[in-house]
């Protein structure tokens, strides 16, 4: 079944110059295999499509049951040149949370 990536999860975000980090935590312990292995490069770089323009890292944190994406060229040069409206990439991690993941039948959310 589908459902969206906030029933598992919560996320952070924040500009690293150019770049987003985004930051997704499940909340539970279980849950953490689930989005470890639906959150790929390719999955978010495509979640993020015409935002992201450039390459996507992923870093995995199982003792913190998280995955962490840094999105390169995604501010339009950074917070102090950026004329965009989230500047800071404060709304990515909202934005991620809204993905749309599939998850098995039995599990209870």
């Amino acid at each position: 079944m589908k459902i969206q990536l906030s029933k598992l999860a919560h996320a952070r975000s924040g500009d690293k110059g150019d770049a987003v980090n985004c930051g997704v935590i499940a909340f539970k312990e279980e849950w953490y295999p689930i989005i470890r292995d639906v959150l790929t490069k390719e999955r978010v770089k495509q979640h993020f499509d015409g935002i992201c323009l450039g390459d996507v890292e992923r870093y995995e944190m199982p003792n913190l049951w998280a995955v962490n994406f840094v999105l390169h060229n995604t501010l339009g040069g950074g917070g102090t040149v950026s004329l965009k409206l989230d500047a800071q990439g404060k709304t990515i991690a909202s934005a991620m949370l809204l993905m749309e993941v599939d998850v098995p039948d039995s599990l209870e959310v």
